[in-house]
């Protein structure tokens, strides 16, 4: 059945996007949260498309991956609480708005709605690939304070992390997340203390797409 494709710059270029996407980043900004703007929209992206991509997954629904990873937080603008369900909400309605079919809509919208550990469940492909992403992003540059002093240990952790890769071996079924913490900042057990539920959360996703899932820190297998 042919699908009416709606692409990622599309998407990227539309100012409510935009706008939705800025504001609520400031509002997590003056919560004390750590970024979740343009760079973090456009990294899961990025992860969500390429991940389906390596497995082999149809052009179409990769690009549906790609949106999703983009805006998975505008949610945000309304409330940390519940972001999810009120991103997949406002999605929906700009995903028609701008010509998708409504199946491909509520596949996007689907995802958003299940990207958070506490809530949520990888519920379709697009979904996994989001869950996968967006908790693989632990790095210095979402860190908002200036104070290394005031730190809490989402600061503290996320600081310390110098390099995250995500890498699909498609012959052998597997997603690993690869990641280098400078242990002078951060120790292995604090990223676990925060980041556990997490990681359990990728592995469920990795299994719905076929795959296992295993996680390096500094070239050690943890996971």
């Amino acid at each position: 059945m042919d699908r009416t494709v709606v692409s990622l710059e599309e998407i990227r270029s539309n100012p409510t996007v935009q706008a939705l996407i800025r504001k609520a980043d400031e509002h997590l900004g003056a919560q004390g949260y750590t970024e979740h703007g343009q760079r973090h929209a456009n990294l899961v992206a990025r992860i969500a498309s390429n991940i389906l991509s390596r497995l082999g997954f149809d052009p179409a629904t990769v690009e549906l991956a790609a949106i999703a990873g983009y805006l998975h937080d505008i949610g945000n603008v309304v409330n940390r609480r519940d972001h999810a369900t009120a991103g997949a909400v406002l999605a929906f309605d700009l995903l028609l708005r701008a010509g998708m079919d409504a199946e491909d809509a509520a596949i996007v919208a689907g995802a958003i709605g299940n990207h958070e550990e506490s809530t949520g469940e990888p519920v379709n492909a697009v979904s996994a690939a989001l869950i996968i992403a967006d908790k693989a992003d632990v790095h210095r540059s979402r860190v908002r304070n200036q104070n290394p002093a005031t730190f809490d240990i989402h600061d503290r952790v996320n600081d310390a992390s110098q390099h995250s890769f995500v890498r699909v071996d498609p012959e052998r079924r597997l997603i690993m997340l690869e990641l280098t913490i400078d242990l002078s900042k951060a120790s292995v057990v604090d990223y676990f203390e925060i980041f556990l539920t997490r990681m359990l959360f990728i592995r469920k996703a990795a299994q719905f797409l076929g795959c296992g899932f295993q996680l390096f820190i500094n070239r050690t297998q943890m996971l």
